[in-house]
């Protein structure tokens, strides 16, 4: 049984899968009360499945970027929990749990999310042979940064908010649709068994969040 907790953002997930099938998801607007938020959500959503902390074999957590309050408590209790109970604790960077979800696309993604200040952090993706991949760091831009380094077709999803419209009078850029731009804990999970397949298991103490230096959406 495998807990996924993402709190990057002001908007948080958690979903619980037994690698046969997604049993829960939540996702909801936490804003700046992740702190009185998470738990209670997590502590809902496992008793709905009948489920306790004694039946989980791992937990998920997004490790980066994003906020530095969000990250700290969704890995607080993440830590938590591995620590507390023997598990195994896998960290995933934020940006790609929103690229796994994507179709295939000949053209580039680049996934962001909310910066504050009028800004994102942003990562460009290539598709190859094991779907989305990073093509860049995460770095924090500017929405002028951004549209000054798109000069050929390429695709944005994320946390686009208010930039939706001019993004889309640039006809070099595809825009996602609403419902593509929401970063689904469900797929956290996936990304986090597909690690665990792989072996790809650090020491839970050993896992720090990822921060951009001018990151403030605290």
């Amino acid at each position: 049984m495998l807990l996924s907790i993402d709190t990057a953002t002001d908007t948080s997930g958690v979903s619980l899968d037994d690698g046969s099938q997604v049993l829960a998801e939540r996702i909801w607007r936490s804003t700046r009360h992740h702190t009185s938020s998470l738990a209670p959500v997590v502590a809902v959503m496992m008793r709905d499945c009948g489920v306790s902390a004694k039946d989980l074999t791992a937990v998920a957590v997004t490790s980066g970027p994003g906020s530095y309050t969000g990250l700290r408590i969704g890995m607080a209790l993440a830590k938590g929990l591995a620590l507390a109970h023997h598990l195994p604790l896998i960290g995933v960077p934020t940006l790609d749990v929103l690229a796994r979800a994507q179709n295939q696309r000949e053209k580039p993604m680049l996934a962001v999310i909310r910066a504050g200040r009028g800004r994102v952090a942003a990562v460009w993706y290539k598709w190859g042979r094991q779907g989305w991949q990073a093509d860049s760091a995460a770095e924090s831009l500017s929405w002028d940064q951004v549209l000054s380094r798109i000069d050929s077709p390429t695709f944005v999803c994320g946390e686009i908010g208010e930039a939706r419209k001019r993004l889309s009078k640039n006809n070099q850029v595809e825009v996602a649709e609403l419902a593509e731009c929401i970063r689904r804990p469900s797929y956290l999970g996936l990304l986090a068994r597909e690690r665990l397949a792989a072996g790809d298991i650090p020491e839970a103490a050993s896992l720090v969040p990822t921060y951009l230096g001018s990151l403030d959406a605290d």
